[in-house]
């Protein structure tokens, strides 16, 4: 395994429309993609941010107006169908390898290099588990491993989901 996983594909541009992103994704065919109310999600990624969701509705059956975190966001809540609050996760962003995979072949779209580890965080206060890749595995990761969050900012941003990896710490 190498240090690093490089982004390999070509950066997304973004279109704003209002206050939602739509990403012109430079695939082989012209593929638009709107992010509508996730938008603060990925803005927040490019910033070095982490942001989720949590329904605030105290007529929620589930959350009862305390949920819990979601990561990746949504912007409704499952349960009462009221919008989510965004909430920043404490920087930096620390949590523990839950499980993870060897990838070999990324298959089509994938725009980092091969091979990397795809982790599953477990982060404090989430009720998700969130996916990401694993940057500086010299071998096979450790379920219980702590990990941090690290961000492509500014220029060297995607303007997608693979804005934010982790590190074994």
């Amino acid at each position: 395994m190498t240090d690093s996983v490089k982004f390999i594909g070509k950066k997304s541009k973004v279109k704003e429309v209002g206050s939602a992103w739509v990403i012109e994704s430079p695939r082989t065919l012209m593929h638009y993609h709107a992010y509508g109310e996730l938008t603060p999600y990925f803005k927040a990624l490019t910033e070095g941010k982490l942001m989720g969701t949590r329904c605030t509705n105290p007529g929620c059956p589930i959350s009862k107006g305390k949920g819990e975190i979601f990561i990746p966001p949504r912007a409704d809540c499952p349960d009462c169908h009221a919008k989510m609050e965004w909430v920043q996760m404490p920087n930096p962003v620390k949590g523990t390898i839950y499980s993870y995979t060897r990838v070999e072949r990324g298959g089509t779209g994938l725009e980092i290099s091969t091979p990397y580890y795809q982790i599953d965080v477990m982060l404090e206060g989430l009720c998700t588990i969130p996916k990401g890749y694993l940057v500086n595995a010299k071998e096979a990761p450790k379920i219980g491993q702590k990990v941090k969050a690290f961000f492509r900012k500014g220029k060297s941003a995607s303007n997608t989901c693979l804005d934010v990896y982790w590190k074994l710490i």
